[in-house]
């Protein structure tokens, strides 16, 4: 399949229509994540007499430039720290994927029982700091990242390490067993992270800072709605606080149903974006509809449908989403999660390719 870089960079424009201060001038495309499996194989088809410049290192970052600047994006995410850091042990099983875009094995954190099951292991956990972590990726990207592009990476992980630490059925007990313990642990994770947004916001080369949060399932939230405004979105709320101080944007991205809290969000976290839309929960059409006069709506095709669409229908698809997502402001197009490692290749570039065309007209 032949592909042709559809837009040259330019992160202000999408700052910009990231914050809905006015019409831009071209369509963004924007996504948490493409895995590195996706990125390998495009790489190898599109790229492959592409020479790295050794006198400024860092092959790896120079690729991720590369593979992004070509496919459209001019903002994209360097993963640096996140469960890892927090010492969580991974249950993992053979990936069944298609051998060619295969990892080897995918893990998952325990759901029944964390690394903190009690006062004592509180106590004794070796919570992070970040003066021990190594940023020389994030300098290099200072440093070296073209001024018309931004990276990200992602932060306010806030219920999603509470349960790892715990496991979520621990947690569940937990939140009628002993309450105290759970809030003793979600004041070290949130603080956590709203000193690791710090840093992330006194980068030029990040100019958006995008929280992460996985808080519901298909038909609801996983946690209690009060535990949630009581536990969790304080922590958000202060994350978006050091965005904004910063001038920067906060963007949210969580799986699920959480309805109940997008007031909260909205109003009181006053996050500036949403992304990951399902189809079964709420397709992006209708949440743009539903909220794109107040904040930014981001990505849509769900990933479900892009693996499973016809051709025909998946570029039918793109074209009624933009259809309506593009009467207003402050969208961007992308999947409704992320371009996992099984997701055809071929489909994702007739998605950004038909997006493109559209955009063109």
């Amino acid at each position: 399949m032949k592909y042709t870089t559809p837009f040259e960079p330019d992160i202000d424009d999408l700052v910009t229509v990231i914050k809905r201060e006015g019409s831009s001038t071209r369509l963004h495309f924007l996504e948490l994540f493409i895995d590195q499996e996706i990125k390998d194989i495009l790489i190898q088809q599109f790229l492959p007499e592409q020479r790295w410049d050794e006198a400024i290192g860092n092959t790896l970052l120079q690729k991720e430039i590369a593979i992004h600047r070509f496919l459209g994006y001019e903002f994209f995410r360097v993963p640096f720290i996140r469960k890892s850091i927090f010492n969580i042990d991974e249950l993992t099983i053979r990936d069944t994927t298609s051998e060619r875009q295969s990892r080897g094995d995918r893990a998952w954190t325990d759901e029944h029982a964390g690394p903190i099951q009690s006062w004592e292991d509180f106590e004794a956990y070796r919570w992070p700091r970040l003066s021990e972590l190594d940023f020389s990726t994030f300098e290099w990207l200072e440093n070296h990242l073209p001024r018309n592009m931004g990276f990200f990476d992602l932060t306010g992980h806030i219920l999603e390490v509470i349960t790892f630490l715990f496991g979520f059925e621990t947690l569940s007990m937990m939140l009628y067993d002993d309450i105290e313990l759970v809030r003793a642990v979600s004041g070290r994770v949130g603080a956590f992270y709203v000193e690791y947004t710090e840093i992330l916001a006194d980068l030029d080369a990040s100019p958006i800072i995008w929280g992460a949060d996985d808080m519901g399932f298909r038909s609801s939230l996983l946690m209690p709605p009060d535990f949630l405004r009581e536990q969790v979105l304080p922590w958000h709320k202060k994350c978006a606080e050091v965005a904004h101080t910063h001038g920067k944007p906060y963007l949210l991205h969580s799986c699920g149903r959480i309805d109940e809290l997008m007031e909260d969000f909205i109003c009181d976290v006053k996050i500036d974006g949403k992304h990951s839309f399902e189809d079964a929960i709420m397709p992006v059409t209708e949440a743009y509809e539903k909220y794109g006069d107040r904040i930014s709506i981001l990505g849509g095709i769900d990933v479900d449908y892009l693996i499973r669409a016809d051709e025909k229908d998946l570029r039918r698809r793109v074209r009624d989403t933009l259809d309506v997502c593009l009467e207003g402001e402050g969208y961007c197009f992308g999947s409704g999660n992320t371009i996992a490692n099984y997701v055809p290749v071929e489909r994702f570039l007739i998605m950004l390719q038909e997006a493109a065309g559209y955009a063109s007209t």
